[in-house]
């Protein structure tokens, strides 16, 4: 035992001390960071608001189209905008330039009438070639409705009926739950706003374990097939008993891809907590705390178990290669194996109660990202839950005596790659 934790303890301060482990972490950290703070990033760049944090003006050169100056901005005052539109009567544009130029507005608007078009060319005129995305897309809702508004303006429609033309067709979702069929509006809010964030946590906790298990899984294999080709093994075997190292490498890369998991952790929490993060989830009605307790939980249960399963099979395929440079080809099952983890469960994020969910849930290469939809996004019974994670209890062990034979024979057995019928007679001969 005190050789096993010699092995975690060294593992775990070599690959630490490593620049290609601190920079991988340093880039993942710096990609979150980015990532949480996207939207800040593109509206700071793009200007949408100036330093006071007032709206940006926009001039809008009317001219002969009052009405529909005046109906554009009727409509722009009900839109979710960060712009503000100023009417200017006449289409003077030395004056125009000189405002853009000054900083009074970021640019403006001016109608054309074309011959044979019942409504006029709307161009849009500013120091840059383009035009804002939310610009443009609040721009065209709201002349789609001064269009309409003008092509019935003969029909003696009212506003009313008016405003119903232009409403968009929403649908809504329903979950058909007899015991949920007394719950108030409140309720039914709070419940999409914690669906929400338990999405976006199951899309995280599916990436997370996949990145840090491809990452850990290979530098276990390539640790091992390293001191094997370097015929360190031999001096370690004397020393350390072969099933204290494999499981010392295994736990010793499992807390090292723990304190990767924490140092991201803390980044998250660092960025989600700016003021800027904190209004914008407010904006969106999101809560931190309407997360599932439970989800957080099982997640990192069936995290350390996928972990160690395939770990104990990422040791056993290093143990029996003799040169790093086949070790690409002999993990390629295991890593198709992940892969079709991930795939499965970022396929199935929108139908959490699929029968290819529920029949992966039960699958041990497969379940521990598969069960995380059903149990943050589905509807799944606690024993269907601890059902699974029986399954995957058993094939950890039954995979972690298979790797520990085929590790106690392989970091012997150099040359080419021993075939299965040359290792099972090894393992054979090896009573554990």
């Amino acid at each position: 035992m005190n050789n096993m934790w010699t092995v975690i303890r060294f593992t775990f301060m070599n690959k630490a001390r490593t620049k290609s482990f601190l920079v991988s972490t340093l880039i993942f950290a710096l990609i979150i960071t980015i990532g949480i703070n996207l939207p800040f990033l593109i509206q700071w760049f793009t200007g949408d608001k100036d330093d006071s944090g007032e709206a940006v003006r926009i001039g809008l050169v009317y001219g002969q189209e009052q009405t529909l100056a005046e109906q554009l901005q009727t409509t722009w005052g009900n839109l979710p905008t960060t712009y503000e539109l100023v009417k200017y009567e006449a289409n003077d544009e030395a004056a125009l330039k000189q405002d853009i130029k000054d900083g009074v507005i970021e640019g403006y608007l001016t109608f054309e009438t074309q011959e044979g078009n019942a409504f006029p060319t709307v161009v849009y005129s500013s120091e840059d070639e383009g035009i804002n995305m939310e610009l443009q897309s609040n721009l065209q809702a709201a002349l789609q409705v001064a269009k309409t508004r003008t092509i019935v303006a003969g029909l003696n429609l009212t506003d009313d009926q008016i405003n119903a033309l232009n409403t968009p067709v929403q649908i809504d979702t329903r979950s058909i739950d007899a015991n949920e069929a007394g719950k108030a509006g409140g309720a039914a809010a709070e419940d999409e706003a914690s669906e929400v964030m338990n999405y976006i946590v199951v899309y995280a906790l599916v990436i997370l374990f996949f990145f840090t298990l491809m990452g850990t899984g290979n530098m276990i294999a390539s640790e091992v097939t390293t001191e094997k080709s370097s015929r360190i093994m031999e001096i370690l075997i004397t020393s350390v008993s072969p099933l204290s190292q494999m499981f010392g490498k295994v736990i010793g890369m499992f807390l090292l891809g723990l304190s990767q998991i924490a140092v991201f952790a803390v980044v998250i929490a660092v960025n989600v907590m700016l003021p800027h993060n904190i209004g914008a989830l407010q904006d969106m009605n999101l809560d931190v705390s309407a997360i599932d307790p439970m989800l957080i939980v099982f997640g990192l249960i069936f995290y350390i178990f996928g972990y160690f399963l395939y770990a104990v099979l990422y040791a056993a395929i290093g143990s029996i290669v003799s040169r790093t440079e086949d070790l690409g080809q002999a993990v390629m099952p295991i890593t198709m194996l992940s892969l079709v983890a991930f795939y499965i469960a970022i396929f199935s994020l929108s139908t959490p109660n699929s029968m290819l969910l529920k029949v992966s849930s039960y699958i041990p290469f497969i379940s521990p990202t598969t069960i995380l939809i059903r149990i943050g996004l589905g509807d799944i019974p606690l024993w269907e839950i601890l059902l699974s994670l029986a399954i995957l209890f058993v094939a950890i062990l039954i995979f972690g005596w298979l790797a520990a034979k085929i590790y106690r024979t392989g970091v012997l057995m150099y040359g080419k790659r021993p075939t299965f019928k040359e290792l099972r007679k090894a393992m054979k001969a090896y009573k554990m």
